[in-house]
């Protein structure tokens, strides 16, 4: 994986792109380092022919699943196998620390694990209707599973889609992002290494005006996968209502902590590290909004702006230890969008308790930021950054605190801190999001469900509700003779 041009992967062979080539920059540097073939609609219409092909085979569905699920796993143990060189060039295109490209290769063989051994426990079910008749259902796969993929996590969200479509017997067209498109070539080389079918997978990469608007509105596809932005969101899901195909929208978030006054000071910092600043902020349920009980508010605006502002920001490369570093984010376009609201924020009147600017070096980096002083109907708490930027908000009561965490537009995850059981419950039955932690930012794992309410997206992934993305029903009713 050190060449300078990388391919596409349709119906089993190594391909160029119809739409030419596109620059994947070194967010450290902002230069050139690799080029990667750009598909058009043409090379959507190849994989998806050559992924319908396989599906309507049957080759995968008439697997055992023990056997299919057996593959699948064994994905994951190839991407371990060189997880050190997939780490580096995550962290080349990606922009991220070492180390942290290294539990994104984990993560993303986890989600192999996971579903591997999910597939044979896909079961349905008989249901009594009286002696005259025998009435049972069974899963079948949708059978062409079109995923398109975000820049944050680009090999891990790739995984976690494509580890489930084809452990429920679905063949997959993968669309990566512009911007990271490159380690994907590794699911592509695994898929091969374990002896899946041609077009069982397919990946490509290309614009979402071109290559994204054809999968999304292609006949040939029977599902959909979608992370990403909410107004790309809505244009997949119309294209999709089009052809009454399912989809999933993962559509990020503006995600708030409560921090209430009984709550342990070291066990809400340390989820502000993690909730904020990894991956430079750029995760869809990042803790973008620290909602702290007035009478803690200085201490803990104090507090975390200590942690932003001993963080070492640098080249990822240069990061390759677990440690209380970052480094830059993924474009100049993403890191230029964060400042100009981090501007916006101080001229609405927040005030940068730590950062708000960028890193006067070459490369996308932008300072970790808190911005304390920050009301409700500000920009700035109301929008995703999708930076390094916390806003910390106070409020007076438990009713105020479930107010301001439900008052926008998106519903993703959030969280509670507290040493009171009760008000913990209760303020997960109140919050409207679909994924709750409760005195660790992130807690939970590949078992357990993930997704949102209100603009956050709707369907599953993760746990086994993912499974049933890419299944459908069917019922058979049996009358039986007398």
């Amino acid at each position: 994986m050190t060449e300078l041009y990388h391919r596409n992967y349709i119906d089993g062979a190594w391909v160029d792109g119809g739409a030419g080539r596109l620059a994947v920059d070194d967010p450290a540097t902002g230069e050139v380092f690799a080029e990667q073939a750009v598909a058009d609609a043409a090379d959507v219409d190849r994989a998806v022919a050559s992924a319908r092909a396989c599906a309507d085979s049957g080759v995968l569905a008439a697997m055992r699943p023990v056997e299919r699920g057996r593959m699948v796993r064994k994905m994951g143990d190839y991407l371990l196998e060189r997880v050190d060189e997939i780490a580096v060039l995550l962290t080349r295109e990606a922009g991220k620390p070492l180390w942290e490209s290294r539990i994104e290769v984990e993560g993303a063989a986890r989600y192999f694990e996971y579903y591997g051994n999910q597939a044979e426990t896909v079961e349905g079910r008989s249901i009594p209707l009286g002696a005259n008749y025998l009435d049972f259902t069974v899963y079948e796969p949708f059978g062409v599973s079109a995923q398109i993929i975000p820049w944050n996590y680009p090999l891990e969200m790739t995984a976690r889609s494509m580890s489930a479509a084809l452990a429920t017997g679905n063949a997959c067209v993968v669309k990566t992002p512009e911007l990271d498109p490159l380690t994907n070539a590794y699911l592509a080389e695994a898929a091969e290494a374990v002896g899946l079918p041609k077009g069982a997978v397919n990946i490509l990469c290309g614009h979402g005006r071109e290559a994204g608007a054809a999968l999304a509105s292609h006949p040939g596809v029977n599902q959909i996968v979608f992370t990403g932005s909410v107004a790309t969101g809505v244009a997949i899901a119309s294209a999709a209502a089009k052809n009454v195909v399912p989809c999933v929208l993962e559509l990020g978030g503006k995600s708030a902590a409560i921090v209430h006054r009984d709550a342990d000071l070291d066990t809400v910092l340390s989820s502000v590290r993690w909730g904020i600043y990894f991956n430079a902020g750029q995760v869809c349920s990042a803790m973008s909004r620290l909602l702290v009980h007035q009478d803690r508010r200085d201490e803990v605006t104090e507090a975390v702006a200590e942690i932003a502002k001993g963080l070492s920001v640098g080249p990822g490369v240069e990061r390759t230890e677990f440690g209380p570093n970052m480094a830059a984010m993924v474009s100049e376009k993403q890191r230029d969008r964060a400042e100009a609201m981090c501007a916006e924020a101080q001229r609405e009147g927040a005030v940068a308790a730590a950062g708000g600017r960028k890193l006067n070096r070459p490369g996308w980096f932008l300072e970790p930021t808190v911005f304390s002083g920050v009301s409700p109907d500000m920009t700035i708490a109301k929008e995703e950054v999708f930076g390094p930027v916390l806003s910390v908000l106070s409020f007076r009561d438990d009713e105020e605190a479930i107010r301001i965490a439900n008052g926008t537009d998106y519903g993703l995850v959030g969280g509670v801190f507290t040493e009171d059981v009760d008000r913990a419950m209760r303020t997960a039955q109140q919050m409207r999001a679909g994924q709750i932690f409760v005195n660790e930012w992130y807690a939970g794992g590949v078992e357990t469900p993930f997704g949102g309410y209100g603009k956050s997206g709707y369907g599953r992934e993760k746990g086994r509700e993912a499974l049933w993305n890419y299944v459908q029903t069917k019922n058979v009713a049996i009358a039986l003779r007398k």
